[in-house]
């Protein structure tokens, strides 16, 4: 009943013309902003080994779409051939996901075909503190 009852409001919001239809993202109006974006849509691929980092260096046009290929120049030493090529897949579809990227009319000019060096990186969770009164003891 609830449940419904705040669709329903929703939904009459929406009708209205109070919620828009589609949550436009934030505008990128700085390099930090598309660092910042680029970093949120990264997903580390599951399967793969912790603290591998990758560098990809990736261009964009005026309306904010890749221009060109992105080129990855650099992975981690300890990396398998099997972990690289999980890596460069879950880069790519970072930058599907977050692509075309909604730059501010200043900052689409200003960065219309300079390259962007995007390091992403998948670091192993910093270990907890345990503390011997806090630990339990089965006796």
């Amino acid at each position: 009943m609830l449940r419904q009852l705040a669709l329903t409001c929703v939904a009459g919001l929406w009708l209205v013309g109070l919620l828009p239809a589609q949550a436009q993202p934030a505008q990128v109006n700085t390099i930090s902003d598309v660092v910042a974006r680029l970093r949120a849509c990264w997903k580390p691929p599951s399967r793969a080994h912790l603290d591998i980092d990758i560098t990809v260096i990736v261009s964009f046009n005026r309306a904010g779409r890749i221009l060109g290929r992105p080129r990855v120049t650099y992975q981690s030493e300890q990396a398998d051939d099997n972990d690289r090529l999980l890596y460069r897949i879950a880069v790519m579809e970072a930058l599907q996901r977050c692509t075309p990227m909604p730059f501010t009319e200043a900052m689409a000019g200003a960065t219309a075909g300079r390259p962007f060096a995007i390091r992403f990186h998948n670091r192993k969770p910093q270990p907890t503190e345990k503390r011997a009164w806090l630990t339990q003891k089965i006796l």
